[in-house]
Formats: structure tokens, sequence, C-alpha cells
């Protein structure tokens, strides 16, 4: 579901430009989802903030840090507003994850189906997180599962979630 105006618990999705967004992009292309339009995903806080992953470590920040460019709000239907509280608090609680450009290349090989002793372990390991990551896992861990389709804990990507849940 689209939200024009963004609300806590809300997954703000947006464009990386230049040579990172280029890397996200193949790292997508390569996950199945695509040369798509939104390579970074974050997690609408209440009193306009946000969290979101980045090579420094998961940080908060004001929601006005992407005060003119083009982010595409989304979230499930029917989220109430305890839940919406339950999925920030849980994402508040990811700050300062380091980041892993190796999630993108350790959701490549899974996909790819080459073996790799310890990868579902790997991936699913909320010691570093890419963006997709770190809001599916903030709603995996307040109880709402954004994926049903079998998929391994924290294999998604920017374009996932806009699969998922802008269409």
């Amino acid at each position: 579901m689209r939200h024009a105006l963004p609300m806590p618990g809300d997954i703000g999705l947006t464009r990386i430009n230049g040579n990172v967004g280029r890397l996200i992009r193949i790292g997508q292309w390569l996950n199945g989802n695509g040369f798509g339009e939104y390579q970074h995903a974050f997690l609408v806080l209440p009193g306009d903030m946000l969290i979101e992953a980045e090579p420094g470590g998961a940080a908060i920040r004001s929601l006005s840090a992407y005060d003119g460019v083009h982010v595409l709000y989304v979230c499930p239907e029917g989220l109430t507003d305890d839940r919406r509280d339950a999925i920030c608090a849980a994402g508040r609680r990811y700050e300062g994850v380091p980041y892993s450009f190796l999630d993108y290349l350790a959701i490549a090989v899974h996909r790819l189906r080459l073996p790799f002793p310890g990868l579902r372990r790997y991936v699913a390991a909320t010691g570093h997180m890419i963006c997709s990551q770190l809001v599916d896992q903030s709603y995996l861990d307040a109880g709402t599962h954004l994926f049903d389709d079998g998929r391994w804990p924290g294999y998604v990507t920017p374009m996932a979630l806009y699969q998922r849940l802008a269409h």
C-alpha cells in the first residue's frame, strides 16, 4: 500500500545515485529483482525521524534528510497503530548495526544455488545488515511477516520490498 505522507512504521524507498547505486542495482539484478528504480530502503520512526542502514552503521536521523528527494512510502495493508509502534521500537534496536555489502553477494549466491556452507546462517545474522534487511527484520521482530513465499530470513532487497508492497 502506498502513502503520500509518511507515517511511523512506513518503509521509504528511494534511489541511490553514482557508483554505489549502480553496484546495488547490479546486486538486485543478480538476486532476480531486475534493474529497478529503488536501491535504498529505510524505516519511518515517530517524530519525523527514520532509521536506515548505511556503510557507517545503522543510523537514526531526521526524515528531513530526504527533503527534495523522490521517496515512495509503502506498508502492508491493515497496519494498526500498535503494530506500527512495535515495528518502530524494533527498528530502533538496530541503531549502530554494521552495514554489509557482502550480503548482496550472499543473497546472489543463494539465488544462483551455488553451494556455500553456512550461507543461510550468514544471510540471517543480524550482526550486519543491508538497508532492506533492517526494515524486514524490524517488521519480523514486531510479528509482521512481509513475505510469505518461504524465502530465507534476510533474503530481501529494496526492489523486493517495492515488488511486494507497491503493486
